[in-house]
């Protein structure tokens, strides 16, 4: 695993603790005023019955779908996290690294409906992980991702590399957190290469704001014919 992916889950194991407070105290504002909604309606407009949480955190989507009837899954690499999950009531939620999950060292099952991954693609190579998970869907399913914004994330360097998160203004104690930006041409050569093809692409706003929160990609398996 390169050095900075590395460094990407040490962080997430260092900063668990301080990210269920930070979700489960509404803490992040673009969170409670706009992407949270945003994630939860763009996986509710396809209906699905069986939806697979990837990088499912502390589980605060997994409850929320399945307090609309949805069977849900929830995988994250974190354990501390995948605990507070279950603890929260969750019960079908794993513990693997995205790294064993291309390598299907562990079973997550298959046949969704559609898969989800809410600020979840922070690592370089996210094409492998994306194959893995197109043939994890049932036939007519979906993907969808929700990430930042190239545009507003770019802070004037508009071109794929490394970046660092300090969470300044965040309470608690954080360790800084590596992230891949990429560009939105980058987001959809990999779909593209993973074997997707996008079907609608979101760029969620709060009202009172002139720059978009996030952006959303709902993307299908392409067809092969």
């Amino acid at each position: 695993m390169p050095a900075s992916e590395s460094s990407l889950l040490q962080s997430w194991h260092h900063n668990a603790a301080a990210w269920i407070e930070a979700i489960r105290s509404a803490s992040i504002e673009s969170r409670q005023q706009v992407t949270d909604q945003a994630i939860l309606l763009a996986v509710l407009s396809r209906q699905p019955e069986r939806v697979l949480d990837l990088g499912c955190g502390e589980g605060w989507l997994l409850r929320a779908l399945a307090d609309r009837g949805i069977n849900v899954v929830g995988v994250d690499g974190d354990a501390s996290l995948v605990e507070a999950a279950r603890a929260a009531g969750s019960s079908a939620v794993h513990v693997a690294s995205y790294e064993a999950l291309v390598e299907t060292q562990v079973d997550i099952g298959s046949g969704y409906d559609l898969i989800c991954a809410n600020f979840a693609l922070l690592h370089q190579d996210i094409i492998p992980l994306l194959a893995a998970m197109n043939a994890l869907l049932a036939p007519g399913g979906a993907l969808v991702i929700q990430t930042l914004h190239p545009w507003t994330a770019a802070a004037g360097d508009y071109q794929d590399g490394w970046r660092e998160e300090t969470f300044a203004g965040f309470k608690g104690q954080w360790q800084p957190m590596p992230w891949y930006f990429r560009t939105l041409s980058s987001w959809l050569n990999a779909l593209d290469m993973a074997g997707f093809q996008l079907v609608s692409l979101q760029e969620p706003q709060h009202p009172q704001s002139p720059v978009p929160q996030s952006l959303l990609l709902m993307t299908a398996p392409r067809c092969s014919g």
